[in-house]
């Protein structure tokens, strides 16, 4: 290979390296879409708190340690990965979806979060776990092959 086309391809492969990275850094922020919906999810957890759990609507929210231990009611786990198709339907899917009252679903990072995947048992992203008021494993399902919150209705909720 002549040195022009070595120098053209590496120019080629570095920005192409450096677009990805804005890409992956973009998404990780999230679209002004995506952050006006977690806003309102927040908003809607914060004013069901002080109802009576019989009339807390269900909620859709990102995992943390100290939300998940102080909801009561339905919890599952949703093992989601940015990357995967199928994580990103269901995930569109229970946003779009009015979630059983007294539920709430956590939506955990698959990559980021190997301690909850081990504890869980959870092997494949698209798994939503269903879990006890102690945070004990009670059911799974994965919904790889169907990515809607009415499979997931179906296989782990009454």
């Amino acid at each position: 290979m002549s040195k022009k086309l070595v120098v053209v391809l590496v120019i080629i492969f570095a920005i192409g390296a450096s677009l990805l990275y804005v890409f992956l850094q973009d998404k990780d922020k999230g679209s002004p879409v995506e952050k006006d919906s977690q806003a309102n999810t927040e908003t809607k957890q914060s004013q069901t708190q002080n109802q009576t759990p019989a009339a807390r609507p269900g909620v859709y929210v990102d995992y943390s340690d100290q939300v998940f231990a102080s909801t009561q009611g339905t919890r599952l786990l949703f093992f989601h990965a940015p990357w995967c198709p199928q994580c990103r339907e269901l995930d569109e899917s229970i946003k779009n979806s009015e979630l059983p009252d007294d539920t709430t679903i956590f939506k955990i990072d698959y990559d980021s979060n190997q301690t909850l995947r081990a504890k869980y048992g959870v092997t494949l992203q698209t798994t939503v776990v269903k879990v006890d008021h102690e945070g004990n494993k009670t059911a799974g399902y994965v919904a790889y092959d169907e990515p809607t919150f009415e499979s997931v209705k179906r296989a782990l909720l009454p």
